[in-house]
Formats: C-alpha cells, structure tokens, sequence
C-alpha cells in the first residue's frame, strides 16, 4: 500500500480508574498536534505495574467510565485489546498485534514524560519502539534538560522514534480524585458528567 494512504492512529493506554479531564485533553491534543485518524482509549486489565487494586473500580466499571468519556468525540475510540479478566498484558505484546491486524496504519503511543524515564524497565522496550512512535507530554515538574537526555538515550539505544508532545498540564491523578469521592467532595469539571454520574449512581470507589 502506498505510504501516502497509511493510517495514523494514536493509542492512550491506563488503568483510567477513573478517567478524567486530563486523559481527554492528552488524547485531544496528540490527535489534532500529529494529524491522526483516531486515537484509541484502551482500558488495562490487569496493568503489570498496578497488581493490587483493592478498593478499586472494577474492569467493568472502568470500561463503561471510559465509554461514557468519550462518547461524543468521533475521533476518539474505545478498544477492549487489554481488558482481561485474568493475566496481565504488556504494550509490546498489544502493539504486535495491532499491527499485524492492521499492516496499513502506523501507531502513536501517547505517554507522560515519566513514562519515559521508566521506560527501560518496560518489558521489551527495544519491540516497543520497533513497532511505534512515542509521544511524550511534558509535565510540570520535569526538568527539560534531564528529558532531552532522555529522549535521546532511548533514540540511540532503540533506534526509537520519539517527538514531544505540547499539550496543556492538566495535574488531576485519578487517585487524588479517588479521594475526592471518599470526602464526598464534587467532580464538576474534573471529569464528563457523564462519568460523575456512572460513579455516584453505583458508589463506585466510596463503597
């Protein structure tokens, strides 16, 4: 297939328990900065880096927060690639086989920029980036000279393909938000009231 008509989608993998304003402005600007056709919203099963999760939304409910997230957006589109009930899944893994589904369309995957300080010790960070570009959002907080070193460590060592990310700093943490609802304090504006309304109606989090 000609190069020209390759697909360019873009991938915003989490827990997102709960997804909030942050995510949707992320997945926003990463879709209009690099020209995508989609980006997909792709709620984590079991996250190897996040095992233990008492007290926490369930897959399901995780899974219709983000439905109800983005639901008004075109762009924006839910995948279940990652959502299993049992075992834990690793971006590689899920980018091999995007890609072998979809030999036509080049992926995105967006990320933090502490994402990629951490990013070695990834499973397989040379596949990763074999297999896809990174976006990197620049967070408060990150010195810019420790992240170009960064940014260019992973590009000589994996050959990857890397570009920054400008999109607004939005600092919301879903647990701090978490937090939030066991203080019985409001969501308005930290999230679609589309998905404040899902968490209160099934006391999701403050049960």
């Amino acid at each position: 297939m000609s190069e020209k008509y390759r697909k360019k989608v873009g991938i915003m993998g989490g827990t997102f328990d709960p997804i909030h304003v942050g995510h949707l402005i992320l997945g926003e600007n990463a879709y209009q900065q690099f020209g995508l056709d989609c980006v997909l919203f792709m709620p984590s099963g079991n996250p190897p880096h996040k095992r233990e999760r008492t007290g926490r939304a369930s897959i399901q409910e995780r899974v219709e927060m983000v439905a109800r997230a983005i639901q008004d957006n075109p762009h924006f589109v839910l995948s279940l690639i990652e959502t299993h009930e049992d075992g834990y899944t690793y971006t590689k893994e899920t980018l091999t086989r995007l890609t072998a589904e979809n030999p036509d369309t080049d992926y995105y995957f967006i990320m933090g920029a502490d994402s990629l300080f951490a990013f070695e010790s990834w499973k397989e960070p040379q596949g990763i980036c074999d297999l896809c570009t990174l976006l990197v959002a620049v967070r408060n907080g990150v010195n810019t000279e420790n992240l170009d070193k960064q940014i260019s460590h992973i590009q000589k060592k994996y050959h990857g393909r890397i570009q920054k990310l400008d999109t607004p700093n939005i600092e919301i943490s879903s647990e701090a938000l978490r937090a939030h609802i066991r203080q019985q304090r409001s969501l308005r504006y930290y999230m679609p009231d589309a998905v404040a309304v899902y968490i209160r109606e099934h006391q999701i989090y403050s049960r």
